[in-house]
């Protein structure tokens, strides 16, 4: 017996054919598709404290489902107390079931759980990514708000094979994301 996410099944059986539809490409091969999903979350109190970097990666990990790896510094910003290659941030990036059960998650439990939410903007990069900030990690069902002790916010990456942001904006629309409603300039 196969598992299956149910956004992946909606994916094949409704979203697929209402792009080929909207867009009219000739083959399948065309239609976009959602190709990871990158969790990044910059820690720069790491630099003085490292119990904080320890902090969210496991918060992250949790939240993912998927171990999360800490990033480094580039350069050395002696203003910051920062040298070259000191832990920094934390990301992880989910590809295949696991990036279609965080997205799932995240449209059904965590984005209604935002305070005053009212749609996110629409952001694209260009060539049909899609970078989502969330202020708060708490809005996740997974973190358990007494153990927190500083509330960070992250930035939830879409990578898509989407040639433009129109086509990127319409499949993440076809999966669920809450877009304002607004014109897409």
């Amino acid at each position: 017996m196969d598992y299956t996410p149910n956004l992946k099944r909606k994916y094949k059986d409704e979203i697929m054919p209402n792009l080929m539809r909207e867009f009219g490409y000739k083959s399948v091969m065309q239609i976009p598709n959602l190709e990871k999903i990158v969790i990044n979350q910059g820690v720069g109190e790491a630099v003085t404290d490292k119990k904080l970097l320890d902090i969210a990666i496991q918060e992250i990990t949790e939240i993912a489902g998927q171990k999360a790896v800490a990033t480094l510094s580039k350069k050395d910003i002696s203003n910051f107390k920062l040298r070259k290659k000191m832990p920094i941030g934390v990301k992880v990036t989910l590809r295949r079931e696991r990036m279609y059960e965080f997205l799932e998650r995240l449209i059904a439990v965590s984005i209604p759980r935002v305070r005053d939410f009212n749609g996110i903007s629409y952001k694209f990069d260009g060539k049909g990514n899609y970078t989502l900030g969330i202020q708060e990690q708490i809005i996740f069902p997974e973190i358990i708000i007494d153990k927190v002790n500083k509330i960070l916010g992250m930035n939830i990456t879409f990578v898509t094979s989407a040639k433009t942001d129109e086509e990127g904006y319409a499949l993440l629309k076809e999966f669920g994301l809450p877009f304002k409603n607004i014109n897409k300039n």
